[in-house]
């Protein structure tokens, strides 16, 4: 298990391989759909006057709610179709479920960033978060941006400098 800590250096994203095992602690990011494409359009001004990390952040692909956290597809339009720019802008993790498309494994390695897959647990998941709050777009309720501080966020590298897990599976 490779435990990081948010911000997460560029250097420590490019030590990551297929199949490793994260355990991300410190401050990450909750988003999905509704906001994954806002960010993206944003310049590092306006989410710096926003008061958003972006440098080294980690991005989980997900709505928060008093219910929990659990990871949603990333290969959703709206949130793969954001993953390029958002690694442009200095995110370096993120997290979800599902597949890529090549385009994106691609621009992810280009980025310096790479994809990391987590169970769908929600209670595993919430368990480890120690804060939470809305961060931007408190009009999308629960899909809003939060700032999400966690001991222990576990995921495997599926997506790593232009490799991924599940090119590697279909290869045999």
């Amino acid at each position: 298990m490779i435990e990081l800590h948010t911000p997460i250096s560029a250097d420590a994203v490019g030590r990551l391989k297929v199949g490793d095992t994260v355990l991300i602690k410190g401050d990450i990011l909750a988003g999905r759909d509704a906001v994954l494409p806002r960010l993206a359009r944003m310049s590092r001004e306006e989410l710096s006057a926003m008061g958003i990390p972006i440098e080294g952040a980690v991005i989980f692909h997900s709505a928060f709610s008093t219910a929990g956290i659990g990871p949603t597809s990333s290969n959703k339009v709206e949130i793969e179709g954001s993953m390029a720019a958002l690694s442009r802008l200095g995110v370096r993790i993120h997290v979800g479920k599902s597949a890529l498309g090549e385009d994106t494994v691609r621009a992810l390695a280009e980025a310096g960033s790479v994809h990391a897959v987590a169970p769908p647990v929600s209670a595993l998941h919430t368990s480890a978060l120690k804060g939470a709050r809305v961060l931007a777009f408190p009009e999308e309720g629960m899909e809003a941006l939060h700032l999400l501080t966690t001991d222990g966020l576990s995921a495997v590298i599926a997506i790593a400098n232009g490799e991924s897990i599940w090119q590697t599976c279909a290869k045999g």
